[in-house]
């Protein structure tokens, strides 16, 4: 799942040969659809699963798939829809155009596709939007999540249309302006974000009149050759900012409020660290996997770049999407 972008010509294997059982079958359907906006037209998935709340109730999770990917892969190896299908959400998975990438990522690096009214970013909110409101979803319900390519064009697009979503959650990604073109991505990929606390002032000014508090949970491995897993750690605490900013509330010291190891019986262990206001409202968490390279965290092999020996990322992200957002909007 490459964060790459044209001139990269990487080639990685897509993840370790670990067997997991096959997702749930679940009793939802699909559904096939577009949008086109300022930015384009792109094709997207919908899970809607066969039991949910009533209209006006319902929560919505849009996942951004990584390089290579589509749709169909990320649903077969991050096993969502099983989750939404017991929970009763919907499952959003927007798809990048072959033409509008040759490896199918999101342009997360480039100024023209990430600023709000144009490009990728308005397309992908409009689709969102669209979707939500023809499925009566609780707008004050739709969270945001990706992976890689797709995680940084979702931390993005959090920032280019900040009153769409209420959670985000980033895997194996990085913050938000971070790049403006090729050699900056590639300097960013290789070695890390430089300045977190810079970003997330920047970041909580571009939101401008927009700009409201996204809680963010932030998931890398730290045997990443891909992605530095220096930009865990810079995700995160762009995001403690922004939202502490967004708030109204002293931005967060350097050290988290809490830290904590979690050890899960036959998977790779994990730290994580959560940063608070003083009176408690989550700002950012972040995990750190040790032994999880470039792959989705406690995914299925039927999917493409995941890692079944992780942690379940999927399960955790859920109930940190889906916690609501602390200014209730």
């Amino acid at each position: 799942m490459l964060v790459s972008v044209a001139a990269v010509g990487a080639e990685l294997s897509p993840g370790p040969a670990a067997t997991q059982a096959r997702p749930a079958v679940v009793d939802g359907r699909l559904i096939m659809g577009s949008v086109a906006a300022a930015g384009g037209v792109r094709a997207y998935t919908l899970f809607v699963p066969a039991r949910m709340p009533a209209a006006g109730a319902r929560a919505l999770i849009v996942f951004l798939h990584g390089c290579t990917q589509d749709a169909a892969d990320a649903i077969r190896g991050v096993g969502l829809n099983a989750i939404a299908e017991r929970d009763g959400f919907l499952v959003l998975y927007p798809e990048q155009r072959a033409d509008a990438h040759p490896q199918r990522c999101w342009n997360w690096y480039t100024d023209a596709q990430t600023q709000r009214g144009a490009g990728e970013v308005a397309v992908l909110n409009a689709m969102v939007l669209e979707v939500a409101r023809a499925n009566a979803v609780d707008e004050r319900r739709i969270a945001l999540a990706g992976i890689s390519a797709g995680g940084a064009m979702a931390s993005a697009l959090a920032v280019a249309y900040p009153e769409t979503f209420t959670r985000l959650a980033i895997h194996s990604g990085l913050p938000a302006g971070v790049a403006h073109g090729v050699t900056s991505a590639l300097v960013a990929m290789r070695h890390g974000a430089e300045d977190p606390d810079a970003l997330g002032a920047a970041a909580f000014r571009t939101m401008a009149t927009h700009a409201r508090a996204i809680p963010t949970l932030a998931w890398h491995g730290a045997a990443d050759l891909v992605v530095s897993a220096r930009n865990l750690t810079a995700t995160a605490r762009q995001w403690a900012v922004t939202n502490a900013l967004a708030l109204g509330a002293p931005p967060p010291g350097a050290a988290p409020t809490e830290r904590e190891t979690v050890h899960t019986p036959g998977r790779y262990d994990a730290e994580r660290l959560v940063w608070r206001t003083v009176d408690g409202t989550v700002l950012a968490e972040s995990w750190n996997v040790s032994g999880l390279g470039h792959a989705w965290s406690g995914g299925s092999s039927d999917g493409t770049f995941t890692d079944p020996k992780g942690p379940p990322a999927t399960e955790i992200m859920v109930r940190f999407l889906l916690a609501g957002n602390p200014q209730g909007r």
